[in-house]
Parts: structure tokens; sequence; C-alpha cells
């Protein structure tokens, strides 16, 4: 049986503050064969949820380098895990507008290319809410407390994280 569990933001945005500039040693950085954006976005939210789910093709989970889902390091793929229909294991989230953020959510970013490339986890947010005081860590562009408005890109998203499923 599954419950809905809350998110702990906190937890998320103190884990994107300790490693925004580094890397945590129990998980592979893949900074040289891709990026690590949404590596480091993973490890954020399951800092917060502490529930993986290791459904082999359609969960989102990490056991080491080569035992991982598609989701932990797929920025579409993390999309598609947390905006999920249906309840299974592990966090969810939904579309939400620029003011709908809170620290602990999701930011993807659209570059040039067809498809959305970098997960940012946003870690404070102002009021009222603009891109200038929306402030985000993220891998790959390492950063931490940058404004969202310093990125130049073609299409942004953003994703507010509801809590996730347990099971019990």
């Amino acid at each position: 049986m599954l419950i809905r569990i809350p998110y702990d933001r906190r937890a998320a945005v103190a884990y994107a503050h300790k490693w925004a500039f580094g890397r945590n040693p129990a998980y592979y950085d893949y900074e040289e064969i891709g990026g690590d954006c949404t590596n480091f976005a993973s490890q954020c939210l399951f800092a917060g949820t502490g529930v993986m789910n290791y459904e082999p093709v359609y969960g989102w989970y990490y056991i080491n380098a080569n035992q991982k889902s598609p989701s932990w390091t797929g920025v579409e793929y993390f999309f598609d895990f947390l905006t999920r229909a249906g309840k299974s294991p592990g966090p969810l989230g939904e579309l939400t507008t620029l003011d709908g953020l809170m620290p602990g959510d999701m930011v993807q970013l659209r570059f040039g290319k067809d498809v959305f490339s970098h997960t940012p986890v946003v870690v404070d947010v102002g009021d009222p809410v603009t891109m200038e005081n929306v402030l985000v860590a993220a891998h790959s562009y390492d950063a931490d407390r940058r404004p969202l408005s310093t990125y130049f890109f073609q299409e942004i998203r953003f994703i507010h994280i509801l809590g996730a499923y347990q099971d019990i």
C-alpha cells in the first residue's frame, strides 16, 4: 500500500548548498559523460524524500554508476517520472508557474536544442517572485544561489514537488 509523505524542502536545500561546488563520493560524477545536473537534482530530491523507486524501466533510483534509472540522470526522463499520472513509489511533482516555485522545487532549461538539457534546484525564492530573485544550485554549470535571470535559454519549465509516495 502506498501513502503520500511530505517533502522535506529544508533537507533538499541544505543538501544543495553542501554539494553545489563539490561531489558527494556516494554518487558517481557524470560531468565528463553528458553532465551531472540531473544527478545532482536527484540527489537533492532524495535528500528531501528518502524514497526511491527500483522499477527497472520506469523507476527512479541510484545504486551505483552502472545501476541507476534513466530518470535519475536524464533531464527528460526525470521530468516524465516526476509528473507521472499513476501512483508508484518515489517523489512526485507538477508543472507550475514562476509564482508557484518554492525552495526545493526544480527548474528545467532548454538551450539551443530540441530538448530540455539542464535541471537546477531552487534554493531561495524572493517576494514578489521574479527571475532575479529565484536562486538555484546546480552541477554541470556549478552554482549556488545563482539567479535564474543569469541563464540564457530558449524555454524554461518549473516543477513543484508535491511530496513522495512510499510503500508501507
